[in-house]
């Protein structure tokens, strides 16, 4: 008698929508105030004008709380907190004790990473996937990671001695407020400077739950202070005259008028800016998993990266078939709630945002480049924008050569490798890139010419404390993150001798 056969089962269709049961992520952990005030002198004092601004969840349009606008001189007060604690105690306090808070601060992170992970999704409108499993666990590690070089930084620069530089204005965006406030942070505190930084407008509220932290702590008052406002307590801090490094993390535009505002003066400055980086995908690359490469590297962080992989490079012989995947792939992303833990793609940061990135795509179909959107549907409250694709791109439209900070993708292809490289670098930025292939001469050999300051093989937008970034030409000078990352923070003298 002939066996039956067990009939196979149906493909799956990946351009259909998935329903998935709602798995939000509860709020209660978070315990906001209705105001938050300036974090100066290890206090939150008021702002001297008595001005505030809302921070509104980008999800729902709500104000979660009214937060205090620093004026220039709630700046003075703040600098010269610091500039007393730097004097006092903080440069006279032993590395393995600075080590040690720092070491309590991560710690204490850890514990509140719930928290912290809820608010950074409330306030940013990013996924909770990847406010918990990505920026909270980087925020720790890298103040454990400067916490051990504390007391080591005689082995980090060998023959020299390092002295802390003394007051250090730290401006932060609001794409990873956390993450960037601990990239900014931990190495002044592990060198032996003091801090004064300026949360983005937009997403103060987990930066000033950061100060709890500092505060249970027991940080020494005057170590780290917090102002919050919009650019103008930004350029206030930034030109302040007792201010000895600056670094800056935001847009080119603003880096370029910090740098001039720096000019003549001896402040340091390290300026981590814009980005259009681009994802090179050879022939003979991992196709399903350079599709995932590219998805996370534009589409899981809604744009919102620097680094952002927002230009696809196609080798011609694959173009075809990969878009095709990509779309298929598209279509699965769902576009909502932050707090839901099925969500791939949350909400825009703020309303402004949302009109430039509407903005670019207006002027992408106006330049001849052909439009291809995800078909999800968008939640009526919010800002939101659909997964989107520009084909037929040309090399000189704005969509290719310009920051959207969105979830937009061009897409170009090519056909030589020698090509690619020259499509890479043919954009003003180069903060990064990744090259796709199997082949690891290949990887080598376009590596070594691409103008980025990271590049990634068969994967993006992987992070580790021990690992420098920045980037290049407008993206930027200096390297924050690893043993590079004490670097902007110190003063070289070889021993018992001159200063580098």
């Amino acid at each position: 008698m002939a066996k039956s056969r067990k009939k196979s089962p149906p493909p799956l269709n990946f351009k259909g929508n998935w329903d998935y049961a709602p798995a939000p992520e509860s709020t209660e952990p978070v315990q906001l105030k209705d105001h938050y005030e300036l974090f100066i002198d290890n206090k939150f004092v008021p702002a001297t004008s008595g001005n505030a601004f809302p921070s509104i969840n980008p999800a729902t349009e709500k104000t979660l709380a009214t937060v205090s606008e620093a004026n220039s001189k709630d700046v003075n007060r703040a600098v010269r907190a610091a500039r007393k604690a730097y004097e006092s105690v903080w440069s006279k306090t032993k590395p393995a004790e600075r080590g040690k808070y720092l070491f309590r601060i991560a710690r204490l992170i850890q514990e509140r990473s719930r928290e912290l992970a809820i608010l950074e999704s409330m306030d940013g409108g990013k996924p909770i996937r990847e406010s918990r499993d990505i920026d909270l666990p980087l925020v720790a590690a890298h103040f454990f990671y400067y916490a051990g070089w504390a007391d080591k930084l005689d082995y980090a620069f060998p023959g020299k001695t390092t002295v802390p530089l003394g007051v250090a204005a730290q401006v932060i965006p609001w794409n990873f407020p956390l993450l960037m406030a601990a990239w900014k942070i931990a190495p002044a505190l592990a060198t032996g400077n003091t801090v004064v930084l300026k949360p983005a407008e937009t997403t103060s509220l987990s930066v000033l739950k950061l100060a709890e932290i500092i505060q249970d702590a027991d940080l020494p008052p005057g170590v780290v202070n917090l102002v919050t406002g919009a650019g103008e307590t930004g350029d206030a801090l930034v030109r302040h005259k007792e201010i000895d490094k600056v670094a800056f993390t935001g847009s080119t535009e603003v880096g370029k008028n910090i740098r001039k505002a720096l000019a003549g003066t001896d402040k340091r400055f390290t300026l981590e800016l814009g980005g259009k980086a681009a994802n090179v995908i050879f022939e003979d690359a991992p196709i399903d998993q350079a599709v995932e490469g590219v998805i996370n590297g534009i589409f899981f962080n809604q744009g919102h990266v620097c680094c952002a992989g927002s230009r696809l490079l196609l080798q011609e012989s694959i173009a075809d078939l990969f878009l095709r995947k990509l779309k298929d792939r598209m279509e699965t992303l769902i576009v909502g709630d932050p707090l839901d833990k099925n969500t791939d793609i949350g909400a825009i940061n703020s309303k402004a945002q949302l009109k430039t990135i509407q903005k670019y795509i207006r002027i992408g179909e106006k330049e001849g480049a052909s439009l291809h959107q995800s078909s999800c549907s968008l939640p009526g409250k919010g800002y939101w924008c659909q997964p989107t694709l520009f084909l037929d791109v040309a090399q000189s439209h704005r969509v290719a050569t310009e920051e959207i900070f969105g979830p937009v993708l061009s897409v170009l292809t090519f056909r030589t490798v020698d090509e690619a490289i020259q499509m890479a670098n043919n954009v003003p930025y180069g903060l990064s890139g990744g090259v796709w292939t199997d082949k690891g001469s290949k990887i080598f050999r376009v590596g070594k010419k691409l103008r980025a300051g990271v590049v990634w093989a068969n994967t993006f937008n992987k992070f580790d404390p021990t690992s420098p970034f920045g980037g290049y030409k407008e993206s930027g000078m200096g390297r924050e993150g690893g043993l590079h990352g004490l670097l902007p923070y110190v003063d070289l003298k070889t021993t018992g001798g001159s200063s580098r």
